[in-house]
């Protein structure tokens, strides 16, 4: 099995554009900085809306929670905490869900069960 992070770009248009990163393996302290580099690098490209797929996302440890949590302040302004969601998860399989679940993460920043309905959610 190949745990080293694949993270892989898409744009998506909804009733907003909105970054999909597609992420494969391990989420954890070894891939922290992949994750976080590529979301910067969406958010200075220009984007907004940032959607992190993690249907392929085998482990996740508390360093990717980080990770994850970093992204969500990125993207989101201090006086739009609990307004505007402007990330959002999806796909997550069973223990990946667990974890969010049991830690608070899915308060924040929700996780839908397929990519069309996270894309279906986004709003200005």
């Amino acid at each position: 099995m190949d745990i080293a992070l694949k993270i892989t770009k898409e744009e998506m248009l909804g009733s907003v554009p909105v970054t999909v990163l597609h992420l494969r393996g391990w989420l954890d302290a070894q891939s922290e900085e992949m994750l976080l580099a590529a979301a910067r690098d969406a958010y200075t490209a220009g984007a907004r809306f940032l959607l992190i797929d993690l249907a392929e996302v085998d482990t996740l440890t508390s360093a990717g929670m980080r990770a994850i949590q970093k992204v969500y302040k990125l993207f989101t302004a201090e006086e739009e905490h609990f307004k505007v969601a402007r990330v959002k998860l999806c796909n997550a399989p069973p223990q990946v869900y667990h974890v969010l679940g049991v830690t608070g993460f899915l308060q924040n920043i929700p996780n839908y069960e397929t990519l069309q309905s996270a894309l279906d959610s986004f709003r200005e």
